[in-house]
């Protein structure tokens, strides 16, 4: 009996993944690639090929271009659906579904599907939906758009699948000039953009410029919703001057002519180091949109910025290699947590980590955010594992108070099968006066998209969905106004009497 449950465990931590998506397998698939960088017109080229296809997929990287592929079949008359994790627009009529890569069904086949922003595979916290989307979307004909770093990446993987790749290479429409000589925030033109690499430096930034100029902002903090709003504002002129994160480096088509950065260093979470030439030409590419300048320009506002990336610019663009990061599946979980007898999910991840053997490129992987979240429900009673995993990928911001007090209460009401109403956990004012007031406000917004993330995971303990969502509209457009605003630097601490404006509710009433 123990030499066969010893030889059952050595099956399930052997796996070929491809084995795992039988409907893809099925199917005969063909896979483009198509190649090139940022204002090439690849996705564009991409989309016709999905609106000439009598069924089709679009998988985005985000919600907020999910949402704008949607926008665009809709209004070339091709019935739709709309499937992120927090939002169904179903159409019972659908040819076509838009959704974000996360949301992928692996059970339904189509005629063509797009895998857009290809080179997110190499994601440390996203990668593996890329890689699963990759290997197991149920069409007949995949189209991959990213760019070119992640060419070798996709040569493997159809390798190791045994499909035929046709790749498609696209050149950038116009020139990407690096500037000579930086450029001082008085000397600022319209239609500059300038990059930032954290919210307070953002925000910053708007607080000296909003004297002279018209102010848009976007960083990572804000809801696609109002991202969308604030890039609305300098497409239309509403505002000419841009500041942003690299939240900007993805999926924005905006009319921008020149992209200054303010600063050449950056927290990835581990440590504050100088940005790579994969992360500038990401960025830098959102110069000089084809249809709007014939060339676009790449700068600093400061000496030594501008000098790092003169040196990382002339530098060949990293490229992706194997092996490529796979998480642990709901099956697999269950599986090894019946062979090594326990329900802790931090130490099946961790066994998981250590044990696992994929047959091709691919490495076992454990998501940070998997981990973090793993600690707290592993403290939680009477919780069952499946519930576990699914909990475990949660939109959460351990950061935030307000989450992580919503987030406890919920995995409460999932243990005892008990329903939860969408109840704010801030009052909200007339006006933001602070940073700290739109962060509260932010953190809400949040808030709701974790209620809302449950609701369609848990449909009849979260039913407030249409509540939730009003209300999210309703922080949004105060957020939106917000931005308008000279908003004051000042701490907590500082906030006082305006703290006793804006009280959080009682914990009791999520």
């Amino acid at each position: 009996m123990k030499d066969i449950l010893q030889k059952q465990l050595q099956n399930l931590l052997n796996c070929d993944l491809k084995s795992q998506f039988p409907l893809a397998r099925s199917l005969n698939r063909k896979l483009k690639f198509f190649v090139g960088p940022t204002n090439s017109g690849k996705t564009y080229s991409a989309m016709q090929k999905l609106k000439q296809s009598n069924s089709g997929l679009y998988l985005a990287p985000l919600r907020l271009l999910a949402l704008e592929g949607y926008e665009d079949l809709k209004s070339s008359n091709l019935e739709a659906s709309l499937i992120t994790g927090e939002e169904q627009i179903f159409d019972e009529d659908a040819s076509h579904v838009c959704s974000t890569i996360e949301m992928i069904d692996f059970d339904l086949d189509v005629d063509l599907a797009i895998i857009d922003e290809v080179q997110m595979l190499d994601d440390d916290e996203r990668g593996w939906a890329w890689v699963n989307a990759i290997i197991g979307c149920p069409a007949k004909q995949i189209v991959m758009t990213g760019s070119v770093n992640a060419l070798d990446a996709v040569k493997k993987l159809a390798q190791y699948l045994n499909e035929d790749l046709e790749i498609v290479k696209f050149k950038r429409k116009n020139e990407l000039h690096l500037m000579q000589k930086h450029t001082l925030l008085k000397e600022l033109e319209p239609q500059t953009a300038l990059i930032a690499f954290s919210r307070n430096d953002v925000l910053k930034l708007k607080q000296k410029l909003q004297k002279y100029h018209k102010v848009s902002v976007i960083y990572g903090n804000l809801s696609p919703e109002v991202r969308r709003d604030e890039a609305r504002r300098f497409r239309e002129k509403q505002s000419d001057i841009l500041i942003a994160t690299d939240a900007i480096a993805m999926g924005l088509n905006l009319p921008i002519k020149t992209i200054l950065f303010t600063n050449h260093k950056k927290f990835d979470g581990i440590s504050r180091r100088g940005i790579n030439v994969n992360e500038i030409v990401q960025i830098a590419g959102r110069a000089g949109r084809y249809g709007h300048h014939e060339e676009g320009f790449i700068g600093a506002t400061s000496r030594e910025t501008l000098k790092h990336l003169h040196k990382e610019y002339v530098k060949p663009v990293k490229t992706i290699k194997p092996p490529f990061k796979v998480k642990i599946s709901a099956q697999q979980l269950e599986g090894l947590s019946a062979h090594i007898k326990t329900k802790s999910l931090q130490k099946i991840l961790k066994f998981f980590l250590d044990n696992m053997y994929f047959d091709g490129p691919f490495i076992a992987s454990n998501i940070g955010s998997m981990l973090t979240t793993s600690k707290i429900l592993d403290q939680k009673n009477n919780l069952k594992l499946e519930d576990k995993y699914m909990l475990s990928q949660a939109p959460v911001t351990v950061k935030s108070p307000i989450i992580l007090q919503a987030y406890d209460a919920y995995i409460a009401a999932v243990i005892k099968n008990k329903v939860v109403r969408y109840k704010p956990s801030i009052t909200l004012p007339k006006k933001a006066i602070t940073q700290r007031d739109l962060l509260l406000v932010e953190d809400e917004v949040k808030k709701i998209s974790l209620y809302l993330w449950l609701s369609y995971k848990f449909p009849k303990l979260f039913p407030d969905s249409v509540k939730a969502s009003i209300s999210r509209a309703s922080f949004n457009s105060f957020i939106e106004k917000s931005l308008k605003l000279n908003l004051k630097d000042e701490r907590e601490n500082n906030n006082k009497k305006f703290s006793n404006k804006f009280p959080p509710r009682r914990r009791k009433r999520f």
